[in-house]
């Protein structure tokens, strides 16, 4: 699909944000306000819009032979998986649209950090790195399917360490030749079930259309290191079942996704115990 029309069906869900400064008077003088960027709408580089293109028919190409989404028409598949992913990015890390501002060529893209789990938990130099002080955040990605919304998070915020956990081995396959064919940084494709990993590890945890929800909430929660962010894309009849699961969340107002009747974020931050 051509770039510009995936900025075109991306717009939506890429609006300004609300709590931005009140006024001009709210800034000390000589001080732009540090909330400028959810001020305006996010405009997606060149580069990004490129590898969604890439992404797309690499997902078109696996799917005719293993079942990653049920979505066949691109345009929805821009829409339904990557507006919604994207939405969650814009959310969780505002800031780095102002990032892609000063850096329109895209990302740094001069090395390819991938590590490959098989069946274990994070291998320890894995662990190491997702830790490493250079990473601004660690983000794990639970039952990451065909990579929402972990990998279009990690094309918003490049910096970002993320770790995609998925069990299944031909779904984890398929996370692994994204990776490569966009030469990401900083990536860790974990193909273990999510309890086998270490607790109190990641500073973020995303959820999308997980089997099991209540069951594997818990656990999401108890990947978190203190004061962690649990990120979930979850419809509007889950709301009252996640907030009752993992009452130690304090959770913000749900947020709805554009172009969606049900679909909600919902963010909450691990409180201390």
């Amino acid at each position: 699909m051509h770039p510009a029309r995936i900025a075109e069906l991306l717009q939506p869900f890429l609006s300004p944000l609300p709590n931005s400064c009140h006024s001009e008077s709210d800034r000390r003088p000589g001080k732009a306000c540090p909330e400028r960027s959810r001020r305006e709408p996010a405009v997606l580089p060149p580069t990004l819009l490129q590898n969604i293109s890439t992404y797309i028919d690499l997902l078109l190409r696996w799917n005719a032979r293993i079942n990653l989404t049920a979505i066949r028409d691109p345009e929805e598949i821009v829409t339904r998986h990557f507006g919604e992913s994207l939405f969650a990015a814009r959310h969780l890390f505002p800031l780095e649209n102002s990032q892609h501002e000063h850096n329109r060529e895209g990302h740094d893209f001069s090395r390819a950090d991938i590590v490959f789990g098989e069946n274990r938990a994070l291998a320890p130099e894995g662990l190491a790195d997702a830790r490493h002080p250079t990473a601004a955040v660690r983000l794990a990605d639970l039952g990451s399917g065909a990579g929402f919304p972990g990998l279009p998070i990690k094309l918003w915020a490049p910096r970002t360490s993320i770790t995609l956990i998925e069990s299944n081995h031909k779904k984890a396959a398929f996370l692994r030749e994204v990776a490569r064919a966009l030469t990401l940084t900083d990536i860790y494709i974990q193909n273990a079930r999510v309890e086998t990993l270490p607790p109190a590890t990641f500073d973020v945890v995303t959820l999308r259309a997980v089997e099991r929800f209540p069951k594997v909430l818990p656990v999401a929660a108890a990947l978190l290191a203190p004061s962690g962010r649990l990120a979930l894309l979850i419809a509007s009849s889950q709301l009252a079942q996640a907030q009752s699961t993992v009452p130690h969340i304090a959770w913000q107002d749900q947020l709805p996704v554009p172009q969606s009747q049900s679909r909600l974020l919902l963010v909450g931050t691990l409180e201390p115990a």
